[in-house]
This record gives C-alpha cells, sequence and structure tokens, in this order.
C-alpha cells in the first residue's frame, strides 16, 4: 500500500477538525445542565400589583431565590423610588441591603412603602434589583401599587399602633393590663408622648413591657417598633357593660390612636343574715320549727341558680321555701324559710346546723344553733304526775287527821 502524500493528510486533518470542532461544545452543556447546575437568581413580590387606600402603608413579601449550584450573597436594590414615598426592604425590625442565600434556596424577605402626606391617588411603579456580590449575575422585578382615595386618607402618618387583643373581660373590681406595640415609621429617632382618654373615674397608666415603673413617653429608633403596657383600672362603681378607652401616641409631625375595650361583668357579692341578727332556733323533738333569713345580692353582677344546701345532724329533716333561687338582681334581697324537724330520739341540747348558699361565681354560709327541748306532752305528764302526789298527800293528811 502506497503512503498518503503529506498535503493530502494535512488536508483530510483540516476538514476533520472543521467537521467535529462546533459539536465539541453539546457535551459540555450536556454537562453544566444535567450534572452540575448553571448559576442563576431571581427576585419577585408575592404579588405583582396590590391596590390600597390613600396613606396606607404597603407591606409584600419578596422572595429571593438562588438557583446556583452554591451558596451565595444576593444584593437588593431598589433603583427608583416614586416621588413622595419612603421605601426599604426589611427582614423582621431591620432595613437590609443583601442576603446570605443556600443553593438552590430561598428567602422571604419584606418589601415596605410608606407614602408621604403629599401621595395622591394614582398607580405608583417601584423596580427591585438583585445582583449576585461578584456583579456577574442579576434580576430585577417591579411592584405596581394602586392607591385609591378613601376613609383611610385621613389617617396620620409616621406612627402606627396594634394590639393582639383589644377587647379584654373581667369583673368590676379587676385591673386590665394590654399589650400594644408601636412603630416608628419616621426615618429619624422619635420619643412620643402618651395619653389616654378613658371614662369618669377611670384610671389609666402606661408602663414599658415586662417592668413595673409608669412611664408617659416612648423614644423608639426609626423604623423599630416597642411594645408598651396599658394598664387599666375601672372606676369601682361602674355598671357592668363594654367601655372604649382611647390610647392617644403623638409626636411632631406623628400621631395615631388606637381603642381598646374593656368589658366588665360587674362584681359578683351576695351577703346572707337575718333582720334582727339572730341565729338561734327552738325546736322540740320530732316537731317542724321554721326560721327566716335572707339573701342578698350586694354586687353589681346578676346571680343566678343560686342553690340552698344545708349540712345537719343524722336523722334530722331540713327543707327550704322557696328550694332555690334562679335570678336575683343587683341590691335585690329575697327571703327564704327553713322548716327544720329534729329526729325524734334527738336528746335535749343545743345542736348546730349550717346553711349554704352556692351560686356559679359567689357563695356565702350561715351557722344556725337549734336548742331541742323535750316534747310539751312530756310536760303534761309531769304535771299531771305532780297533781297526783300532790292529791295523794291530801288524802293521806285527811286519813291521818281523822285518826
Amino acid at each position: 500500500m502506497e503512503r498518503m502524500p503529506r498535503h493530502i493528510l494535512g488536508c483530510l486533518l483540516i476538514a476533520l477538525t472543521a467537521v467535529f470542532l462546533p459539536g465539541t461544545p453539546p457535551p459540555l452543556q450536556a454537562e453544566e445542565n444535567g450534572g452540575a447546575r448553571t448559576r442563576g437568581i431571581a427576585v419577585a413580590p408575592e404579588y405583582a400589583g396590590v391596590i390600597v387606600p390613600q396613606g396606607e402603608r404597603v407591606g409584600v413579601n419578596l422572595v429571593l431565590e438562588n438557583r446556583g449550584p452554591a451558596s451565595d450573597t444576593l444584593l437588593i436594590t431598589l433603583p427608583e423610588v416614586p416621588e413622595g414615598w419612603n421605601a426599604r426592604v426589611k427582614a423582621h425590625d431591620y432595613e437590609v441591603t443583601g442576603a446570605r442565600v443556600g443553593a438552590g434556596e430561598s428567602r422571604s424577605l419584606t418589601f415596605e412603602a410608606v407614602p408621604g402626606e403629599g401621595v395622591s391617588p394614582g398607580e405608583y411603579v417601584f423596580p427591585i434589583e438583585a445582583r449576585t456580590e461578584d456583579g456577574t449575575l442579576s434580576a430585577s422585578s417591579r411592584l405596581r401599587v394602586t392607591v385609591e382615595a378613601g376613609e383611610e386618607a385621613v389617617r396620620p402618618r409616621g406612627v402606627a399602633l396594634s394590639t393582639s387583643y383589644p377587647v379584654l373581660q373581667g369583673p368590676t373590681g379587676a385591673e386590665f393590663e394590654f399589650s400594644v406595640d408601636v412603630e416608628n415609621e419616621l426615618d429619624r429617632d422619635v420619643t412620643f408622648n402618651l395619653r389616654a382618654r378613658a371614662p369618669k373615674n377611670w384610671e389609666v397608666r402606661f408602663k414599658p413591657a415586662y417592668e413595673e415603673k409608669f412611664i408617659s413617653s416612648l423614644r423608639i429608633k426609626a423604623g423599630r417598633s416597642r411594645s408598651m403596657g396599658v394598664e387599666v383600672r375601672p372606676d369601682p362603681a361602674a355598671e357592668p357593660g363594654e367601655y372604649p378607652v382611647r390610647v392617644v401616641v403623638g409626636a411632631e409631625q406623628a400621631r395615631a390612636e388606637a381603642e381598646l375595650v374593656v368589658a366588665l361583668t360587674g362584681t359578683h357579692k351576695i351577703r346572707v343574715g337575718t333582720a334582727d341578727g339572730l341565729l338561734s332556733l327552738n325546736a322540740e323533738q320530732g316537731k317542724t320549727s321554721t326560721f327566716s333569713f335572707f339573701v342578698e345580692n350586694s354586687g353589681s353582677a346578676v346571680q343566678r341558680s343560686l342553690r340552698l344546701l344545708s349540712f345537719q345532724p343524722e336523722s334530722w329533716e331540713v327543707a327550704f321555701v322557696p328550694e332555690s333561687i334562679e335570678d336575683l338582681a343587683p341590691g335585690e334581697i329575697r327571703q327564704v324559710e327553713v322548716k327544720v324537724t329534729p329526729s325524734g330520739q334527738a336528746l335535749v341540747g343545743d345542736y348546730s346546723l349550717s346553711l349554704s348558699i352556692r351560686g356559679q361565681k359567689v357563695s356565702d354560709d350561715l351557722e344556725l344553733r337549734v336548742t331541742v327541748r323535750a316534747s310539751s306532752a312530756w310536760g303534761w305528764v309531769g304535771i299531771g304526775v305532780i297533781l297526783l302526789v300532790i292529791a295523794g298527800l291530801v288524802l293521806l293528811f285527811i286519813r291521818v287527821g281523822r285518826r
């Protein structure tokens, strides 16, 4: 076989290189797409557009995603903020400009925009951009905010109040403590003055969270929030019902109010006694005697389903008239009769009889002394015996005298 000339062999090598060289990248691309993931990032608000009343703050979840094969630091910017708005990206109470996101993971942040006093109804667009720390990759999205005119337009800005439990219920004599969160929406540290508007003769005091001292002002850093306690002490003479208490937090160019409600159920008290103060009863063996006492509702709440109970010696019978009291209004007095029947075998002497009144939230007791005497029939028998003895003595003297 003859050797191929060198110039022909060189041409064949050049031709083969030209054919196969463009096809070299596909295996590498397949390796990148299948075996090793390429870098990629994304940023997007949870909702592409929101509608809010005029003057209302905007808060939307912002998702930052790392689609690459390794953890990366992603930087976030708001390149253009509409005039009159103050916008930022937050994590908890902190403003953030970037976050470390793991490979194939995402992180949830909060986009917040606070309108100024001059922001009028209309549509506002907030561009949001993210890029890797080395600047090689970037992503962007936008949030459309539509502001509508409404009642909320008159709400002052600069400070916000919120509470998880705006209504507390309890008896009139109790103290009520609300927890209120105060958020400074301004871009500077502010000392807010604290005031309250409550019903007449009510006492309202402010104190820091988890502390016992009382305050009249609260200093909060820009964009931060603090919790405070609002302690409310009702007027002891207040009737059952719902009473509003307005908390006012204010500073220069910032003011907000929150309405708290105290629901009073009234005080629960009853008093048991007798008109003359005597707590004694005379009774005979086996015979029924009657004792009267009163039950008074000395509280400010209606008492319902009052039960009358007794604790008496064995074989005694005790009955109440009436047997129970269904409803007893504040200040109302009811007369109750107790029919006591000692045992026919009871010994003569003094006994203790306990009377008890039990309600859903109240109770009271009465201790009664019962003096048991012998039956009057035995008294007549005794008198008859005495008369017979006297008659016998008289007859005896008459007979002796004749002799």
